[in-house]
Formats: structure tokens, C-alpha cells, sequence
């Protein structure tokens, strides 16, 4: 390729010819009698004569019937052509695409809102009133927002399937009344415990049997490049795999989802001492973290008490206790108590600290784990959209 390419359309046009004519013989050349491999060889090195000389678009246009003429006499022809290419296209774009995803980035869905306010997941809430028209339903789409309203059309009870999987990627729930049925495409995690109707409930026809607002959780991408030439650092969002945690923990309130991937704050790292004090701040090895400090300007930016998806700092189980009226950081019970992260191995917290199950209570988990940072939320369009910082 040379600037006459960038230039010049009917360059272009010759040198897509001249790859075109290159790849079918090639791919035929052991199926070829050695006279047609002869003949279109020479085609071809006129041709790239032509194109060395930089002529006109008179001279490439009857270069191009030269060479179109010799690949049609002595090439074999392909049935479905079109079909053909479309496919090679197809299926190169496909390994193209599972490369970067295996090697350099990886798509991922916040499944909650442990991470919040940084990074929202899936908020499912029960409507009341009326649901907004097209306009505003399409509008919110692109906030992430979805609408879903059923009403019965038919008499019956109402039945919630399990999640089903098709084509191995595609999700759906569906729900029935009678012979009606409703189905959700992706629905959020644990979609009964949103409603307010329950298996069994009897409805009419014509009853509302549902109206919901449902706000996506953020998509974004996960780096997984860089941490095979650096170690993460204290204050990433890392995303990690959780095999082993809920084994691990033998817990009757684990609720830690097996084989999935969380994402997380990096706090303590490998051979650390990591401890809760009572004033919301952690402290490392006796150093307390501060807003001065690289990923935690606005972890510790609170004023107040603690509240759900509010920056407040970091919770032990007595602050917990206190102010969330349930324990979830059996590991840190008090302000005085300190946990030694293992060597080689990372302890991580969600930034919703009033709503998230994490290091708190499941303590650290081993380095290779890792699956990368936190890099750009794609999805929704709304102030999060761009890349994620520390």
C-alpha cells in the first residue's frame, strides 16, 4: 500500500482486484493445472507493473480487464460466490473480535449495587402511576431505562419461570396467567424479589399484573492488558473471579454468587495489615487512608452519617450493626480488630459500604484471580458514560 491508495479511487479499485485475483489463486494453486497457475501468475506481475508506474485511470481501467480476463479464463469459479466472501468477512471479524475480548478487553454487566455510587447495577422499582408515552420511553432508553407493563389476557394464577438461556447467551424469564404470557429479555438478578406479586396470586382479565421501571446496570469494558506488565494498585476497581469464595467461607449468610465475577475496590494488599477504625477509615499497616489517597478521594469525601449508595467511608460489623441494623463485616467486628491479608494475595471492598457483601465478610482472595481494571462504561449514555477512573 503507497499514498496513490489514499488518493486515488481507481487505484483503489485495481489493488482490491489485484488482493482478490492473489487470494483465489493461492487458494487454489494445488487444485490448479501448472499451465492456469502459469498464466495468471504473469497476469499478475504485468498487472503490478501497471501499478508501479503510477499510469493513468484509462491505463489501470484496461489493465483491470487484462487481469479480470485471465482470472476468468484459467481460475476455477466459486458457487455462491458472494456467500463466500460474505462468510470469510464474517468469520474473520469473529476471531477478530474474540481476540480482543480474550486478550485485551472484556464487556461486563454490573450484576448490584455494591459498587454504587461509582458504578451502578440493575435498581428495579414498582410503578404506580401511569407509564410515560413513547417518546419518554424512548428518550430514557438511552439512559438505560426500560418500562414494563402487563396487563392479564386471561383468568388464572400467576406462574414465574426460571431463568431459561438460548443460543447460549440470550436470557429470558417468562411469566403466566392463564394461557397469557409476558416474557423478559436479560432480566435483573432475582426478578421475583423486585415484585410485589407472588407465584400463585390470582388475577382477572384485564388486571394490571405488573408495572415496572427498571434502570440498567453500567456495561463497561475490563482491561485485562495491563496487568500483565504492572501489579494493580491500592484504590483500582479491579474485577476479579469469585471460585472458591463461597466454598471457602462455609457461612450460613454467605451470599456470594459462585463462579462469577465481581468488581471491587482494591484495599489491602499481599502481607498487609488491614483494620477498620470507628471513624470510617481504613488503615494500613497503622496508616490511615484519606481523601489524599490515589482512588479514595471520594470514598472518604462523606459528611453525615452512613447511607445506602452514598459515599461513607468503609463500615466495620459494629458500625454495621448501628446504623444498618444488620452485621456484614464478620471479619472486622470492631475498630480495634485487624486483618492480615495473605501473601500473594489481595483483600478488596465495594464502595456502597452499607449495601455490599465483600472482603468484609469474606476476607481476601489469591492474586491470579484477577481479571483485570475497570476501564470504560459504554452503557447507559448517562454522566457515568466514558472511562472509569480511580
Amino acid at each position: 500500500m503507497n499514498w496513490k491508495w489514499f488518493v486515488f479511487r481507481s487505484y483503489r479499485h485495481a489493488a482490491e482486484l489485484r488482493k482478490q485475483v492473489w487470494y483465489i489463486l493461492n487458494s487454489q494453486r494445488d487444485l490448479l493445472a501448472e499451465k492456469a497457475r502459469d498464466e495468471v501468475s504473469d497476469a499478475l506481475r504485468d498487472f503490478d507493473a501497471v501499478l508501479k508506474t503510477g499510469t493513468n485511470t484509462a491505463g489501470l481501467k484496461s489493465a483491470m480487464a487484462t487481469l479480470e480476463k485471465s482470472a476468468t479464463q484459467w481460475l476455477q469459479p466459486y458457487p455462491s460466490a458472494g456467500t463466500r466472501e460474505n462468510l470469510k468477512e464474517f468469520m474473520v471479524s469473529g476471531v477478530l473480535i474474540l481476540s480482543i475480548f480474550s486478550f485485551f478487553i472484556q464487556p461486563m454487566k454490573i450484576p448490584s449495587g455494591s459498587a454504587q455510587p461509582t458504578l451502578y447495577g440493575n435498581v428495579v422499582t414498582n410503578v404506580d402511576g401511569a407509564i410515560p408515552g413513547r417518546l419518554q420511553r424512548f428518550v430514557d432508553w438511552f439512559r438505560g431505562i426500560d418500562y414494563h407493563e402487563w396487563i392479564a389476557g386471561d383468568d388464572g394464577v400467576l406462574m414465574i419461570e426460571p431463568v431459561a438461556t438460548t443460543f447460549g447467551f440470550v436470557k429470558t424469564q417468562r411469566l403466566s396467567v392463564g394461557t397469557d404470557t409476558y416474557t423478559f429479555f436479560w432480566p435483573p438478578d432475582n426478578l421475583p424479589s423486585h415484585l410485589t406479586i407472588r407465584p400463585g396470586q390470582s388475577f382477572h382479565k384485564g388486571n394490571t399484573v405488573l408495572k415496572l421501571k427498571i434502570c440498567s446496570g453500567d456495561r463497561l469494558f475490563v482491561d485485562r492488558l495491563s496487568y500483565n506488565f504492572m501489579r494493580p494498585r491500592r484504590g483500582d476497581i479491579i474485577v476479579f473471579h469469585t471460585v472458591d469464595i463461597e466454598r471457602k467461607l462455609r457461612v450460613a449468610h454467605a451470599n456470594v454468587v459462585p463462579d462469577t465475577h465481581y468488581i471491587k475496590r482494591l484495599v489491602g494488599l499481599s502481607d498487609e495489615t488491614v483494620r477498620i477504625a470507628d471513624d470510617r477509615h481504613v488503615f494500613i499497616n497503622g496508616r490511615r487512608l484519606d481523601t489524599n489517597d490515589l482512588g479514595f478521594e471520594k470514598v472518604y469525601s462523606f459528611t453525615g452519617p452512613p447511607r445506602d449508595s452514598v459515599y461513607s467511608g468503609h463500615l466495620n460489623n459494629k458500625l454495621a450493626i448501628e446504623y444498618a441494623g444488620r452485621g456484614f463485616a464478620p471479619l472486622f467486628p470492631d475498630g480495634n480488630s485487624e486483618f492480615v491479608v495473605r501473601h500473594n494475595y489481595y483483600l478488596a471492598f465495594g464502595d456502597n459500604t452499607m449495601n455490599s457483601w465483600d472482603g468484609r465478610g469474606w476476607g481476601d482472595f489469591p492474586r491470579e484471580h484477577v481479571v483485570g481494571r475497570a476501564l470504560f462504561v459504554f452503557w447507559p449514555f448517562t454522566h457515568r458514560f466514558g472511562p472509569v477512573f480511580r
